[in-house]
Protein backbone atom coordinates (compact mmCIF):
# COMPACT_ATOMS: atom_id res chain seq x y z
CA UNK A 1 0.00 0.00 0.00
CA UNK A 2 1.53 3.54 -0.88
CA UNK A 3 1.92 5.84 2.01
CA UNK A 4 0.48 9.32 1.70
CA UNK A 5 2.72 11.45 0.41
CA UNK A 6 4.08 15.19 1.34
CA UNK A 7 5.92 17.67 -0.17
CA UNK A 8 6.28 21.20 0.04
CA UNK A 9 7.12 24.65 -2.09
CA UNK A 10 9.58 27.25 -0.02
CA UNK A 11 11.20 29.83 -0.26
CA UNK A 12 14.67 31.17 0.92
CA UNK A 13 15.52 34.84 1.75
CA UNK A 14 17.95 34.82 4.62
CA UNK A 15 16.23 37.87 5.82
CA UNK A 16 13.38 36.37 7.17
CA UNK A 17 15.68 34.55 10.11
CA UNK A 18 15.67 36.46 12.91
CA UNK A 19 19.50 37.23 13.53
CA UNK A 20 20.08 37.46 10.14
CA UNK A 21 16.80 39.98 9.59
CA UNK A 22 14.30 40.98 11.90
CA UNK A 23 12.21 38.26 10.91
CA UNK A 24 9.37 40.28 10.10
CA UNK A 25 10.42 41.76 7.00
CA UNK A 26 8.30 39.52 5.27
CA UNK A 27 4.99 38.04 7.24
CA UNK A 28 2.97 36.28 5.60
CA UNK A 29 5.80 33.87 4.20
CA UNK A 30 6.80 33.74 8.48
CA UNK A 31 3.46 32.56 8.89
CA UNK A 32 2.94 30.05 5.94
CA UNK A 33 6.53 29.00 7.03
CA UNK A 34 4.88 28.10 10.66
CA UNK A 35 1.85 26.09 9.26
CA UNK A 36 4.99 24.22 6.78
CA UNK A 37 6.55 23.48 10.25
CA UNK A 38 3.22 22.34 12.40
CA UNK A 39 2.12 19.50 8.74
CA UNK A 40 6.02 18.77 9.03
CA UNK A 41 6.15 17.63 12.80
CA UNK A 42 2.52 15.74 12.20
CA UNK A 43 3.96 13.41 9.46
CA UNK A 44 7.06 12.42 11.56
CA UNK A 45 9.50 11.84 8.52
CA UNK A 46 12.48 10.11 8.71
CA UNK A 47 14.67 11.66 6.51
CA UNK A 48 13.45 15.11 4.75
CA UNK A 49 15.11 15.90 0.53
CA UNK A 50 15.51 19.14 0.54
CA UNK A 51 16.44 19.94 -3.03
CA UNK A 52 18.45 23.23 -3.44
CA UNK A 53 19.51 25.83 -6.66
CA UNK A 54 22.33 26.62 -4.43
CA UNK A 55 23.42 23.01 -3.95
CA UNK A 56 26.16 21.77 -6.50
CA UNK A 57 24.83 22.38 -9.72
CA UNK A 58 25.83 20.66 -13.04
CA UNK A 59 24.91 20.95 -16.92
CA UNK A 60 24.09 17.05 -16.97
CA UNK A 61 23.97 15.59 -13.67
CA UNK A 62 21.85 16.23 -10.28
CA UNK A 63 24.35 16.10 -7.09
CA UNK A 64 23.38 14.07 -3.93
CA UNK A 65 25.41 15.75 -1.28
CA UNK A 66 27.10 12.57 0.16
CA UNK A 67 28.94 11.70 3.41
CA UNK A 68 27.01 10.68 6.91
CA UNK A 69 26.76 14.74 7.90
CA UNK A 70 27.41 18.20 7.11
CA UNK A 71 27.46 21.45 8.83
CA UNK A 72 26.69 25.59 7.74
CA UNK A 73 26.43 28.56 9.31
CA UNK A 74 24.47 32.22 8.04
CA UNK A 75 28.31 33.68 7.97
CA UNK A 76 27.70 34.68 4.70
CA UNK A 77 24.92 36.99 5.70
CA UNK A 78 27.03 38.12 8.93
CA UNK A 79 24.77 36.09 11.51
CA UNK A 80 27.57 33.37 11.72
CA UNK A 81 26.27 32.60 15.23
CA UNK A 82 23.27 30.74 13.42
CA UNK A 83 24.73 27.54 12.86
CA UNK A 84 23.27 24.01 11.52
CA UNK A 85 24.41 20.49 12.16
CA UNK A 86 22.22 17.46 10.01
CA UNK A 87 23.09 14.41 9.36
CA UNK A 88 22.41 12.81 6.05
CA UNK A 89 20.48 9.57 5.18
CA UNK A 90 23.64 7.97 3.18
CA UNK A 91 21.78 4.79 2.76
CA UNK A 92 18.65 6.68 0.91
CA UNK A 93 21.19 9.06 -1.08
CA UNK A 94 22.67 5.88 -2.15
CA UNK A 95 19.24 3.91 -3.06
CA UNK A 96 18.03 7.40 -5.28
CA UNK A 97 21.13 6.77 -7.18
CA UNK A 98 20.85 3.25 -8.20
CA UNK A 99 17.11 4.34 -9.18
CA UNK A 100 18.15 7.57 -11.49
CA UNK A 101 20.69 5.01 -12.46
CA UNK A 102 18.06 2.34 -13.52
CA UNK A 103 16.21 5.37 -15.13
CA UNK A 104 18.52 6.81 -17.31
CA UNK A 105 18.76 9.84 -15.47
CA UNK A 106 22.44 11.05 -14.43
CA UNK A 107 22.89 11.45 -10.71
CA UNK A 108 24.80 10.33 -7.74
CA UNK A 109 27.20 11.91 -5.13
CA UNK A 110 29.91 12.38 -7.36
CA UNK A 111 31.65 15.86 -7.95
CA UNK A 112 31.26 17.66 -4.05
CA UNK A 113 32.69 21.38 -4.11
CA UNK A 114 31.44 22.57 -0.70
CA UNK A 115 30.62 20.40 1.77
CA UNK A 116 28.84 23.17 3.94
CA UNK A 117 24.81 23.98 3.47
CA UNK A 118 23.83 26.61 1.64
CA UNK A 119 21.35 28.99 2.46
CA UNK A 120 18.71 27.11 -0.04
CA UNK A 121 18.66 24.62 2.53
CA UNK A 122 19.31 26.36 5.62
CA UNK A 123 16.12 28.55 5.47
CA UNK A 124 14.00 25.96 5.51
CA UNK A 125 15.81 23.77 7.97
CA UNK A 126 15.65 26.83 10.95
CA UNK A 127 11.88 27.40 10.05
CA UNK A 128 11.47 23.57 10.17
CA UNK A 129 13.16 23.08 13.51
CA UNK A 130 13.84 19.39 13.15
CA UNK A 131 14.82 16.83 15.64
CA UNK A 132 18.09 15.61 15.70
CA UNK A 133 16.81 11.78 14.94
CA UNK A 134 15.56 13.28 11.32
CA UNK A 135 17.89 12.77 8.88
CA UNK A 136 18.39 15.29 5.60
CA UNK A 137 19.09 14.77 1.76
CA UNK A 138 20.75 17.50 -0.25
CA UNK A 139 20.47 17.88 -3.80
CA UNK A 140 21.07 20.16 -6.27
CA UNK A 141 19.40 21.04 -9.72
CA UNK A 142 21.09 20.60 -13.16
CA UNK A 143 21.01 22.06 -16.44
CA UNK A 144 18.95 18.90 -17.49
CA UNK A 145 15.72 19.42 -19.44
CA UNK A 146 12.61 19.91 -17.14
CA UNK A 147 11.71 16.05 -17.86
CA UNK A 148 14.74 14.94 -16.61
CA UNK A 149 14.24 16.90 -13.29
CA UNK A 150 11.07 15.31 -13.50
CA UNK A 151 11.98 12.16 -13.30
CA UNK A 152 14.41 13.02 -10.84
CA UNK A 153 11.62 13.20 -8.44
CA UNK A 154 9.53 9.98 -9.45
CA UNK A 155 13.45 8.44 -8.64
CA UNK A 156 13.66 9.75 -5.04
CA UNK A 157 9.91 8.86 -4.68
CA UNK A 158 10.78 5.05 -6.01
CA UNK A 159 13.65 5.31 -3.76
CA UNK A 160 11.80 6.30 -0.52
CA UNK A 161 8.61 3.81 -1.09
CA UNK A 162 11.76 0.85 -2.08
CA UNK A 163 13.23 1.63 1.54
CA UNK A 164 9.97 2.39 3.08
CA UNK A 165 11.11 5.71 4.22
CA UNK A 166 8.53 8.20 5.34
CA UNK A 167 10.16 10.68 3.51
CA UNK A 168 9.10 14.51 2.85
CA UNK A 169 10.29 16.75 0.06
CA UNK A 170 10.89 20.23 0.83
CA UNK A 171 11.61 22.44 -2.79
CA UNK A 172 13.55 25.22 -2.28
CA UNK A 173 13.62 28.16 -4.60
CA UNK A 174 12.16 31.53 -4.76
CA UNK A 175 9.86 32.83 -8.02
CA UNK A 176 10.82 35.55 -10.26
CA UNK A 177 13.68 38.15 -9.06
CA UNK A 178 12.35 40.65 -11.81
CA UNK A 179 9.75 42.20 -10.37
CA UNK A 180 9.90 45.80 -9.56
CA UNK A 181 12.33 48.43 -11.61
CA UNK A 182 13.34 49.37 -8.12
CA UNK A 183 13.98 46.32 -6.80
CA UNK A 184 17.78 44.51 -6.95
CA UNK A 185 17.42 42.80 -10.16
CA UNK A 186 14.96 45.63 -11.93
CA UNK A 187 11.88 44.45 -13.78
CA UNK A 188 11.03 42.32 -16.83
CA UNK A 189 7.33 42.23 -17.72
CA UNK A 190 7.79 38.49 -17.78
CA UNK A 191 8.61 38.06 -14.01
CA UNK A 192 4.94 38.78 -12.96
CA UNK A 193 3.61 36.66 -16.13
CA UNK A 194 6.13 33.79 -14.66
CA UNK A 195 4.75 34.12 -11.26
CA UNK A 196 1.26 34.46 -12.06
CA UNK A 197 2.00 31.27 -14.27
CA UNK A 198 3.49 29.05 -11.83
CA UNK A 199 0.71 30.26 -9.26
CA UNK A 200 -1.82 29.30 -10.77
CA UNK A 201 -0.93 25.90 -11.76
CA UNK A 202 -0.08 25.21 -8.24
CA UNK A 203 -3.42 26.39 -6.90
CA UNK A 204 -5.23 24.27 -9.37
CA UNK A 205 -2.51 20.95 -8.92
CA UNK A 206 -1.96 21.39 -12.30
CA UNK A 207 1.51 19.49 -12.89
CA UNK A 208 0.86 19.40 -16.73
CA UNK A 209 0.71 22.57 -17.77
CA UNK A 210 3.25 23.71 -15.26
CA UNK A 211 5.06 21.41 -17.82
CA UNK A 212 4.30 22.86 -20.59
CA UNK A 213 5.86 26.48 -19.31
CA UNK A 214 7.76 28.25 -22.21
CA UNK A 215 11.47 28.07 -20.89
CA UNK A 216 12.01 31.20 -22.08
CA UNK A 217 9.48 32.78 -19.83
CA UNK A 218 11.78 31.29 -16.49
CA UNK A 219 14.90 32.45 -18.49
CA UNK A 220 13.67 35.87 -18.29
CA UNK A 221 11.85 35.86 -15.05
CA UNK A 222 14.72 35.29 -14.06
CA UNK A 223 13.69 32.26 -11.04
CA UNK A 224 15.39 30.14 -9.58
CA UNK A 225 13.01 27.77 -8.20
CA UNK A 226 11.09 26.11 -10.88
CA UNK A 227 13.23 23.48 -11.37
CA UNK A 228 12.80 22.73 -7.72
CA UNK A 229 8.94 22.73 -7.86
CA UNK A 230 9.42 19.91 -11.14
CA UNK A 231 11.26 17.46 -9.49
CA UNK A 232 8.37 18.00 -6.56
CA UNK A 233 6.11 17.10 -9.33
CA UNK A 234 7.98 14.14 -10.26
CA UNK A 235 7.94 13.14 -6.41
CA UNK A 236 3.99 13.69 -5.81
CA UNK A 237 3.65 11.42 -9.92
CA UNK A 238 1.34 8.48 -9.56
CA UNK A 239 -0.86 9.95 -6.34
CA UNK A 240 -3.96 12.04 -6.16
CA UNK A 241 -2.47 15.34 -5.73
CA UNK A 242 -3.89 18.37 -3.65
CA UNK A 243 -2.32 21.42 -3.74
CA UNK A 244 -2.65 24.59 -1.43
CA UNK A 245 -1.06 28.32 -1.87
CA UNK A 246 -0.10 29.27 2.40
CA UNK A 247 1.03 32.27 0.99
CA UNK A 248 2.69 34.63 -1.87
CA UNK A 249 4.43 38.21 -1.55
CA UNK A 250 6.72 39.87 -3.34
CA UNK A 251 8.11 42.66 -1.12
CA UNK A 252 11.45 43.46 -2.75
CA UNK A 253 10.83 43.00 -5.79
CA UNK A 254 11.68 38.83 -5.39
CA UNK A 255 8.23 36.77 -5.73
CA UNK A 256 8.36 34.19 -2.50
CA UNK A 257 5.50 31.14 -2.99
CA UNK A 258 4.96 28.86 -0.20
CA UNK A 259 3.05 25.80 -1.11
CA UNK A 260 1.90 22.33 0.64
CA UNK A 261 1.08 19.09 -1.73
CA UNK A 262 -0.69 15.67 -0.51
CA UNK A 263 -0.82 12.78 -2.24
CA UNK A 264 -2.97 10.14 -1.73
CA UNK A 265 -4.55 7.46 -3.78
CA UNK A 266 -3.64 6.28 -7.22
CA UNK A 267 -3.47 8.67 -10.14
CA UNK A 268 -1.91 7.48 -13.71
CA UNK A 269 1.31 8.45 -14.24
CA UNK A 270 1.97 11.47 -15.96
CA UNK A 271 5.08 10.67 -17.48
CA UNK A 272 3.66 8.81 -20.94
CA UNK A 273 1.83 11.85 -21.34
CA UNK A 274 4.25 14.45 -21.08
CA UNK A 275 6.71 12.37 -23.75
CA UNK A 276 4.17 11.57 -26.04
CA UNK A 277 3.04 15.19 -26.00
CA UNK A 278 6.44 15.78 -26.41
CA UNK A 279 7.50 14.21 -29.39
CA UNK A 280 4.14 15.39 -31.27
CA UNK A 281 5.78 19.15 -30.67
CA UNK A 282 8.93 18.49 -31.59
CA UNK A 283 7.45 16.24 -35.01
CA UNK A 284 4.98 19.46 -35.77
CA UNK A 285 8.46 21.42 -35.15
CA UNK A 286 10.57 19.64 -37.88
CA UNK A 287 7.35 19.38 -40.34
CA UNK A 288 7.53 23.82 -40.26
CA UNK A 289 11.50 24.27 -40.42
CA UNK A 290 12.60 26.17 -43.44
CA UNK A 291 15.58 24.26 -45.71
CA UNK A 292 18.52 26.45 -43.37
CA UNK A 293 17.19 24.33 -40.11
CA UNK A 294 15.86 21.46 -42.01
CA UNK A 295 19.64 20.65 -43.27
CA UNK A 296 20.85 21.38 -40.01
CA UNK A 297 18.78 18.39 -38.51
CA UNK A 298 19.07 16.01 -41.45
CA UNK A 299 22.87 16.86 -41.03
CA UNK A 300 22.95 16.66 -37.11
CA UNK A 301 20.45 13.58 -37.48
CA UNK A 302 23.15 11.56 -40.09
CA UNK A 303 26.14 12.20 -38.05
CA UNK A 304 24.82 10.99 -34.55
CA UNK A 305 23.60 7.92 -35.73
CA UNK A 306 26.58 7.07 -38.98
CA UNK A 307 28.92 9.12 -38.02
CA UNK A 308 29.58 10.61 -41.39
CA UNK A 309 29.27 13.70 -42.59
CA UNK A 310 26.33 14.55 -45.35
CA UNK A 311 27.09 16.83 -48.53
CA UNK A 312 24.41 19.65 -49.46
CA UNK A 313 21.50 17.44 -51.24
CA UNK A 314 20.40 18.40 -54.44
CA UNK A 315 17.40 19.83 -53.44
CA UNK A 316 19.09 22.69 -51.25
CA UNK A 317 18.10 26.15 -52.38
CA UNK A 318 20.35 28.15 -55.14
CA UNK A 319 21.23 31.19 -52.28
CA UNK A 320 22.82 28.68 -49.82
CA UNK A 321 24.86 27.29 -52.14
CA UNK A 322 25.96 30.26 -53.61
CA UNK A 323 26.41 32.51 -50.63
CA UNK A 324 28.91 32.52 -48.26
CA UNK A 325 28.35 33.73 -44.37
CA UNK A 326 29.33 32.75 -40.83
CA UNK A 327 26.62 30.73 -39.55
CA UNK A 328 25.82 29.36 -35.75
CA UNK A 329 24.10 26.24 -34.79
CA UNK A 330 22.20 26.07 -31.31
CA UNK A 331 21.07 23.05 -30.27
CA UNK A 332 18.57 23.03 -27.44
CA UNK A 333 17.22 19.67 -25.17
CA UNK A 334 13.66 21.00 -23.83
CA UNK A 335 14.77 24.64 -23.88
CA UNK A 336 18.16 24.22 -22.22
CA UNK A 337 21.37 24.45 -24.96
CA UNK A 338 22.57 21.48 -25.27
CA UNK A 339 25.20 22.80 -28.29
CA UNK A 340 26.46 25.74 -30.05
CA UNK A 341 29.43 26.19 -32.62
CA UNK A 342 29.86 28.82 -35.15
CA UNK A 343 31.85 30.52 -37.68
CA UNK A 344 32.00 34.73 -37.26
CA UNK A 345 33.21 34.82 -40.73
CA UNK A 346 32.69 32.60 -43.64
CA UNK A 347 35.60 29.13 -43.75
CA UNK A 348 33.39 27.09 -46.24
CA UNK A 349 32.47 27.08 -49.92
CA UNK A 350 28.87 27.88 -49.16
CA UNK A 351 26.17 28.49 -46.13
CA UNK A 352 24.67 25.00 -46.62
CA UNK A 353 28.47 23.67 -46.07
CA UNK A 354 28.71 26.42 -43.07
CA UNK A 355 25.18 24.46 -41.60
CA UNK A 356 26.74 21.10 -42.43
CA UNK A 357 29.71 21.49 -40.08
CA UNK A 358 28.93 23.94 -37.54
CA UNK A 359 26.01 21.55 -36.57
CA UNK A 360 27.88 18.65 -36.71
CA UNK A 361 30.20 20.82 -34.60
CA UNK A 362 27.53 21.70 -32.25
CA UNK A 363 26.37 18.25 -30.90
CA UNK A 364 30.08 16.85 -31.17
CA UNK A 365 32.80 19.37 -30.23
CA UNK A 366 31.11 22.16 -27.92
CA UNK A 367 33.44 21.73 -24.90
CA UNK A 368 30.51 22.15 -22.68
CA UNK A 369 28.73 19.55 -23.31
CA UNK A 370 29.01 15.55 -23.61
CA UNK A 371 28.64 14.52 -27.58
CA UNK A 372 24.80 14.16 -28.12
CA UNK A 373 23.44 10.64 -28.33
CA UNK A 374 21.19 9.01 -30.88
CA UNK A 375 18.58 8.31 -28.35
CA UNK A 376 18.30 12.18 -27.47
CA UNK A 377 17.68 13.40 -31.18
CA UNK A 378 13.71 13.47 -30.43
CA UNK A 379 13.85 15.93 -27.99
CA UNK A 380 16.11 18.15 -29.46
CA UNK A 381 15.13 21.45 -31.67
CA UNK A 382 17.36 23.74 -33.97
CA UNK A 383 18.60 27.39 -34.75
CA UNK A 384 20.61 28.26 -37.31
CA UNK A 385 21.69 32.56 -37.43
CA UNK A 386 23.79 33.35 -40.63
CA UNK A 387 25.73 36.21 -39.57
CA UNK A 388 26.20 39.79 -41.27
CA UNK A 389 29.85 40.94 -42.04
CA UNK A 390 31.33 42.33 -38.58
CA UNK A 391 31.10 46.37 -38.48
CA UNK A 392 33.64 48.24 -35.56
CA UNK A 393 32.26 50.35 -33.45
CA UNK A 394 33.63 53.25 -30.95
CA UNK A 395 32.01 52.01 -27.67
CA UNK A 396 29.12 50.29 -26.29
CA UNK A 397 26.59 53.36 -27.18
CA UNK A 398 25.90 51.63 -30.63
CA UNK A 399 25.13 47.64 -29.05
CA UNK A 400 21.33 46.97 -28.64
CA UNK A 401 20.75 43.46 -27.25
CA UNK A 402 18.22 42.56 -29.50
CA UNK A 403 19.27 44.03 -33.30
CA UNK A 404 22.88 43.26 -32.99
CA UNK A 405 25.31 40.75 -31.81
CA UNK A 406 28.96 41.45 -30.47
CA UNK A 407 32.86 40.18 -30.90
CA UNK A 408 35.40 41.62 -28.43
CA UNK A 409 38.72 41.28 -29.44
CA UNK A 410 41.50 41.70 -27.42
CA UNK A 411 45.00 40.71 -29.13
CA UNK A 412 44.29 37.19 -30.46
CA UNK A 413 41.46 36.55 -28.09
CA UNK A 414 38.09 37.02 -28.77
CA UNK A 415 34.53 36.07 -27.92
CA UNK A 416 31.28 36.59 -29.35
CA UNK A 417 27.60 36.77 -28.09
CA UNK A 418 24.64 36.29 -30.31
CA UNK A 419 22.04 38.65 -30.23
CA UNK A 420 18.46 38.89 -29.20
CA UNK A 421 18.91 35.48 -26.37
CA UNK A 422 17.02 34.80 -23.72
CA UNK A 423 18.45 36.32 -20.57
CA UNK A 424 20.86 38.92 -21.84
CA UNK A 425 18.94 42.21 -20.76
CA UNK A 426 21.65 44.70 -21.36
CA UNK A 427 24.44 46.15 -23.57
CA UNK A 428 26.18 45.48 -20.48
CA UNK A 429 25.47 41.84 -19.75
CA UNK A 430 25.60 41.80 -23.40
CA UNK A 431 29.46 42.76 -23.27
CA UNK A 432 30.29 40.86 -19.92
CA UNK A 433 29.48 37.77 -21.36
CA UNK A 434 31.38 37.81 -24.28
CA UNK A 435 34.20 39.09 -22.29
CA UNK A 436 34.33 35.56 -20.30
CA UNK A 437 33.69 33.69 -23.37
CA UNK A 438 36.84 35.09 -24.74
CA UNK A 439 38.53 34.96 -21.71
CA UNK A 440 39.62 38.66 -21.72
CA UNK A 441 39.45 40.93 -18.17
CA UNK A 442 37.00 43.56 -18.05
CA UNK A 443 39.83 45.78 -17.20
CA UNK A 444 41.72 45.12 -20.39
CA UNK A 445 41.74 47.29 -23.35
CA UNK A 446 39.52 45.34 -26.08
CA UNK A 447 37.94 46.47 -29.53
CA UNK A 448 34.28 46.28 -29.80
CA UNK A 449 32.20 45.15 -33.31
CA UNK A 450 28.84 44.69 -34.09
CA UNK A 451 26.65 42.10 -36.82
CA UNK A 452 23.19 41.31 -37.31
CA UNK A 453 21.61 37.97 -37.51
CA UNK A 454 18.92 36.48 -40.00
CA UNK A 455 17.58 33.77 -37.76
CA UNK A 456 16.07 30.39 -38.55
CA UNK A 457 14.17 28.40 -36.28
Amino acid sequence: MKRTRKAFLVPHPPLIVPGVGKGDEIPATRDAYAQVAEEVRRENPETVVVISPHSVCYADYFHVSPGTSATGDFGAFRAPQIRFSVQYDDALADRIGAAAEKAGVHAGKLGERDAKLDHGVMVPLYFLNLPPSTRIIRVGLSGLPLIDHYRFGMCVREAADEMGRRVVLVASGDMSHKLKPDGPYGFAKEGPEHDAFVKERVEKSDFKSLMAVDPALCERAAECGFRSLVILAGFMDGLRTQARVLSYERPFGVGYLTAAFSGDGAASSLLPVLLAERKARLARKRDTSDPYVRLAIDAIERFVKTGKIMAPPKETPAEMLEKRAGVFVSVKKDGALRGCIGTIAPVRKNIALEIIENGVSAVSRDPRFPPVEEEELEALTYSVDILSPPESIGDPGGLDVVKYGVIVSCGNRRGLLLPNLDGVDSVEEQIAIALRKGGIQPHEPYALERFEVERHL
